[in-house]
């Protein structure tokens, strides 16, 4: 690059950066009304199987089911290991008792069919799609057991609706949901386990898990035994009924009081923006900023392929100019630039995905933010293009 084309460049730059660079997809962006202070009543040092401890975790039990407008009769369990953990722990301790469909259209989809298959090898049919789509759906039978990730966090896609589970089905669905909750209107009536984490669309902290449970999923967990040994983490049920504690805030192993603090904290700031309503409303304004950005620039696209399956909180982007040959290295140096400028963190794609960039669009980000960043990609597009 001549002397001449980096004064070109200099003088494209954005002058209106974002508040808040944070666009990463998990640990994701703090509410904006965090604050370290505000978390200054938490019960540290406290036993969480005191009263205390125990009333803030029921707390953050009843306010997930107000906020996500979780039916009554399901249970909801506060477990280890994020959301991992829960989908481990649904998959351990059901899976099994009758044939299972695995559905995977990224990595950590993948992941759950590398459990189904290699670790409880299960009699499992595997249904999988490359980054940028998803599987055909019509083709899946739900009478057999079905897991799969509603929001696929690192290809961007999402399942559109839930029309193709059966109301009266046979099997369960085991949804792993962490880049949906609180972003998406996930059908309750259809889902028998939803597992997700604190750090996802709430900007809460890592480490915790959650699972709910139909009571369709209470009465397999109730009726039958897997043939493999379950760690200690991973039971449910004792004497063969429901271990009801779990979803009272007497979780399996301790958990961070401060961490449920500032979920708690989310959970109020939630329900100040319009409760699940207001929460998809602002995910879905921020992905429309990158969605109309992208129809505007024909150097860019989202790599969902179908809009109806495109993701409003992690939405994936690849660089479509043939002038680049090295995707890769390219993608690369457009992320590092934009952190080293300080506009910013954390975007490039996944590792096992495509090539490209990776925003992170749930209601803890300001759409000004999201709309401040737009410029500097294209700053930095003709940056790296030119350097080429």
């Amino acid at each position: 690059m001549t002397t001449e084309d980096l004064a070109r460049v200099e003088a494209r730059k954005p002058s209106v950066r974002p508040n808040n660079p944070r666009f990463s997809s998990g640990p994701c962006a703090k509410p904006p009304a965090f604050a370290l202070e505000k978390l200054s009543g938490a019960p540290l040092g406290r036993s969480h199987r005191a009263a205390v401890g125990k009333d803030r975790l029921k707390a953050a039990i009843d306010g997930t089911r107000a906020v996500l407008n979780i039916p009554g009769d399901y249970r909801i369990g506060i477990v280890p290991a994020s959301d991992t953990g829960a989908v481990e722990m649904a998959m351990w301790t059901m899976l099994g008792e009758r044939r299972c469909e695995m559905l995977a259209w990224e990595s950590f989809g993948a992941g759950w069919v590398t459990d189904a298959v290699k670790q409880l090898k299960l009699d499992a049919e595997v249904k999988t799609a490359e980054y940028g789509e998803i599987v055909d759906l019509s083709t899946v039978d739900t009478d057999n057991d079905v897991v799969f990730t509603w929001n696929g966090t690192t290809s961007g896609v999402r399942v559109p609706h839930g029309d193709w589970i059966k109301a009266d089905r046979a099997g369960l669905t085991i949804c792993d949901a962490t880049s949906a909750a609180f972003a998406q209107d996930l059908p309750w009536d259809k889902l028998d386990v939803t597992t997700f984490s604190w750090q996802k669309v709430l900007g809460g902290e890592a480490a915790h898990g959650m699972i709910v449970l139909s009571p369709r999923a209470v009465e397999r967990l109730e009726s039958y035994t897997p043939a493999w040994p379950l760690p200690k983490i991973f039971r449910l049920t004792k004497g063969g009924k429901l271990i009801e504690g779990i979803f009272k805030g007497e979780t399996i192993n301790t958990p961070s009081m401060l961490a449920v603090e500032d979920y708690l904290l989310a959970l109020d700031w939630a329900q100040s923006v319009g409760g699940l309503a207001g929460l998809m409303d602002r995910a879905d304004a921020n992905a429309g900023v990158i969605a109309d950005f992208c129809a505007e620039n024909d150097w860019i696209a989202n790599l969902a392929e179908d809009p109806a399956t495109r993701s409003n909180t992690s939405v994936c982007l690849k660089f479509t100019d043939p002038g680049i040959t090295d995707g890769a290295a390219f993608a690369k140096a457009v992320a590092k630039r934009l952190e080293a400028e300080g506009v910013a963190y954390d975007i490039g794609a996944y590792r096992d995905a495509p090539p490209g960039l990776r925003i992170w669009c749930g209601g803890t980000v300001e759409t000004s933010d999201i709309q401040a960043l737009m410029p500097w990609i294209e700053w930095t597009y003709h940056a790296e293009r030119a350097a080429l």
